[in-house]
């Protein structure tokens, strides 16, 4: 299979699995609550879970792929994931509401973005950009499936049937388009990283490593200033005087500016490194947060915030796997991606969390202000572990 064929039905399995096993999530809150009774933080609890246990699985995840089993779990896990959604439309209790999120977790960890791009770099190397930041172009449009999508469908057949749609489309079209895909990457893996295959599986240390701790901790502090920042968003606006329909409109930007990032990424590649890149990634984030807390003033600021922080955050998904192979290296690239998803996916769970624990004792003006400091550590780190590891 052609390389760009693989990378094409990924892209469009990733685009589809986001839209059915994340998304319609938020996309169906509403009505959960409307129709089944429970409060948003009981349901909200559920998409915690969820993220947890994907994360706590990642390092398993990463074994896997470095093992050449990438194509199997992948497909197999969006299979599940499609089954957990059929199991979905049923439940009545909301034990069994957290039970069914529980095993969608597990199948999330086998099939999204993580073992995806930990997968592409596996087997192209330092070619791996190009294919990464296709997919992320094309997944960035999950959302805008998934809502109007599940809308449609819940207003004129309920949300049980229009969840067994969901499940049915992951279970007959995202399971073989994964399987195709990441089984044409590992056919055609590059011949620079079947040199290093004999070295699949031995330990080398990494866990041991200053560099890795330090670059867990700028990834984690990353995650958590996105989480706590974007599902605080609305109240935080709301806060300083927006009005409500102004809030919006600034929060459905922000899936456009990240893709608009991602464009200027490509834009930009020949002209600087993915160190570079970072390094502008974490202060414009810093500095979209300052403006996120005096964006009252003037619509200027708030325009400014979406751009920056939208903008910046668009390319992280990207740099994650990118910056984790030029500072570790690619020997066993999959377990130490796995690794490094396990505090960036926590970060990303317990932040809406966090961040309520923060507003609750000092209010958003505080929680702002701890989150400038988390992105200014995140850099921090981040400079420390290139440093050290002499990239």
């Amino acid at each position: 299979m052609p390389k760009d064929r693989a990378i094409l039905h990924l892209a469009l399995g990733q685009t589809l699995v986001w839209a059915g096993l994340y998304y319609i999530f938020p996309a169906s809150l509403l009505r959960w609550e409307q129709e089944l009774g429970w409060s948003k933080t009981s349901l909200t609890a559920a998409i915690t879970l969820a993220v947890l246990i994907s994360a706590m699985l990642s390092p398993l995840t990463g074994r896997i792929i470095d093992k050449g089993r990438g194509p199997l779990m992948m497909a197999g896990s969006a299979f599940c994931g499609g089954i957990g959604l059929l199991f979905l439309s049923m439940v009545t209790e909301l034990w069994q509401f957290y039970l069914v999120w529980a095993a969608i977790g597990m199948t999330m960890a086998g099939c999204l973005y993580e073992p995806c791009f930990a997968l592409i770099t596996r087997t192209r190397g330092e070619k791996a950009k190009s294919g990464i930041i296709f997919i992320t172009l094309a997944a960035g449009f999950a959302s805008t499936i998934s809502f109007p999508v599940m809308h449609t469908l819940a207003s004129q057949l309920g949300w049980r049937t229009a969840t067994v749609m969901f499940g049915l489309m992951v279970i007959l079209f995202v399971t073989p388009l994964l399987w195709s895909g990441a089984r044409g990457l590992e056919q055609g893996r590059m011949d620079s990283t079947k040199n290093e295959e004999h070295e699949t599986g031995k330990k080398d240390g990494f866990l041991k490593r200053p560099t890795f701790w330090f670059l867990a901790i700028g990834f984690a502090s990353i995650a958590l200033v996105h989480g706590a920042t974007l599902h605080h968003l609305l109240p935080i606006l709301d806060e300083r005087g927006i009005s409500g329909e102004m809030a919006v409109l600034a929060a459905s930007f922000i899936g456009p500016m990240q893709v608009a990032g991602r464009l200027a990424m490509m834009a930009s590649e020949k002209y600087t490194s993915h160190h570079g890149i970072a390094v502008v990634a974490f202060v414009l984030i810093g500095l979209s947060i300052v403006l996120l807390a005096v964006s009252g003033a003037s619509p200027a600021f708030l325009s400014s915030f979406v751009i920056l922080f939208a903008g910046a955050y668009g390319t992280v998904s990207i740099l994650r796997p990118l910056i984790t192979r030029d500072i570790l290296g690619q020997r066993n690239f999959g377990a130490k991606s796995g690794a490094l998803a396990l505090p960036y996916l926590g970060g990303s769970a317990t932040a809406p969390y966090l961040g309520s624990l923060i507003w609750e004792r000092g209010g958003y003006d505080v929680m702002l202000i701890i989150l400038t400091i988390l992105t200014v550590i995140g850099c921090c780190s981040y400079l420390v572990a290139h440093r050290l590891s002499g990239s």
